[in-house]
């Protein structure tokens, strides 16, 4: 019963799917849907977040739109995301970047990581 599971669960998986870690700051093209017509829209901001494994990974991006922070989760393997963007590489100590919820501003930024 559970290799039927994991066999399901490993056709679902993107082939090509972009390196990133948190605190990177990335681009997220999503597929909108607007009555019969499809789109593509660019969603770029920090992520805080990475969770989950296999078919079921998420991330959560988070940015600054007009002094109001917007986060968005995407299922990493979706189909409705086209492609993910790695803008800038952050320098970040954590897994979880939940306090930049509570920092506006410079203190809000992360460091970029030169490699």
């Amino acid at each position: 019963m559970n290799d039927i599971i994991k066999e399901i669960e490993q056709e679902q998986l993107k082939e090509n799917v972009a390196d990133f870690a948190i605190g990177d700051t990335v681009k997220v093209y999503g597929k909108i849907k607007e009555g019969n017509r499809e789109r593509i829209q660019v969603f770029e901001g920090t992520v805080i977040k990475r969770q989950g494994g296999s078919n079921r990974e998420t991330f959560t991006v988070r940015k600054n739109s007009n002094g109001v922070g917007v986060e968005k989760t995407w299922p990493l393997h979706s189909p409705n995301v086209e492609k993910i963007e790695v803008v800038r590489r952050g320098k970040v100590r954590r897994a979880k970047l939940f306090y930049l919820r509570q920092r506006s501003g410079k203190s809000a930024k992360v460091k970029e990581l030169i490699r």
